[in-house]
């Protein structure tokens, strides 16, 4: 298990694990990262990370990237 940022772009991942507060956790899921879901890198521009999840592109930044386990 690593964090979703140490992830190549182009790689299809499925998510293990979301940490952070309550509210981190909830506003992840809000955006579509729930356990069990693939995640795919689409691009990084300047550390933050452009990626498709549940058929939707969203941008997160690296420190929520972090909290997001592959």
């Amino acid at each position: 298990m690593m964090p979703l940022t140490l992830a190549s772009v182009g790689e299809t991942n499925i998510i293990k694990r979301i940490g952070g507060s309550p509210e981190v956790k909830k506003h992840l899921e809000d955006l579509g990262f729930v356990v069990g879901s693939t995640v795919t890198i689409i691009n990084t521009i300047a550390g933050n990370l452009i990626v498709n999840v549940k058929e939707a592109r969203v941008a997160i930044s690296r420190e929520m990237a972090a909290r997001i386990f592959i």
